[in-house]
């Protein structure tokens, strides 16, 4: 697992494009362990076929309470470093929530408002599967950042299956932006909207993510969502 990255860094790019990659997040090793823990029941609170709700095709789970030390470890260390960004995000967009500086003091929020539902996840993917452009909220409280890991090797494990962001300006057509993830890489993006500046004042930009259709093998990607759910 790499060193936590630096909030300075991770700013500067989300402000620029919409997302921050964050290179080599994970080692090959520990990608094939969570992706091989798939198939663990036990490790899960509850199995989303997408086709089933309209979300596209494939497949994910949400991790149980404890989660793996893995993805503990990587929800604690991340966290305070986007607590910095989304703090900053809210002032600037003139928004009321302000974020604590650890992952357990704003847990304790969300499990006060009765989001107690552990979130983080692992997506798996087959030839033809694809996931619709979404956005994960799920309660009224929302950390307005979260984290994709690409668990698979692009072109070795599977073909096609591009992480897409899309961005919707107001009064303008949306903008694609899509992160070329290898094994271990991760993407930061935002949950809902991010602060755009225009060229005569500071808006909200709409975002969704989702991911393009598979040509052929398996993808396994880790997401870790900071808040819990309802």
């Amino acid at each position: 697992m790499s060193a936590s990255p630096d909030a300075a860094a991770v700013l500067a790019e989300l402000d620029a494009t919409g997302a921050a990659m964050l290179p080599g997040l994970l080692d090959a090793a520990t990608c094939r362990a969570l992706a091989d823990g798939y198939d663990d029941a036990g490790a899960f609170r509850s199995r989303i076929v997408m086709s089933r709700h309209g979300f596209g095709q494939g497949e994910y789970q949400y991790f149980a309470y404890p989660l793996p030390h893995v993805v503990q470890e990587l929800r604690s260390r991340l966290y305070p470093v986007l607590a910095t960004v989304a703090n900053r995000w809210a002032e600037i967009m003139g928004l009321p929530e302000r974020y604590p500086a650890d992952l357990p003091a704003f847990l304790a929020q969300c499990h006060t408002a009765g989001q107690t539902r552990p979130t983080p996840l692992l997506l798996r993917y087959g030839p033809g599967d694809y996931n619709c452009l979404h956005q994960d909220v799920y309660g009224a409280h929302v950390f307005p950042l979260q984290v994709a890991c690409l668990l698979s090797e692009p072109g070795r494990d599977f073909t096609g299956g591009e992480f897409v962001l899309t961005e919707q300006r107001p009064r303008m057509q949306s903008r694609v932006l899509v992160a070329p993830l290898r094994q271990g890489d991760a993407v930061v993006f935002p949950v809902r909207h991010r602060p755009v500046r225009g060229t005569r004042s500071l808006y909200r930009a709409n975002m969704r993510h989702g991911v393009s259709p598979l040509r052929s093998g398996r993808r396994h990607t880790l997401g870790i969502i900071f808040h819990d759910a309802a």
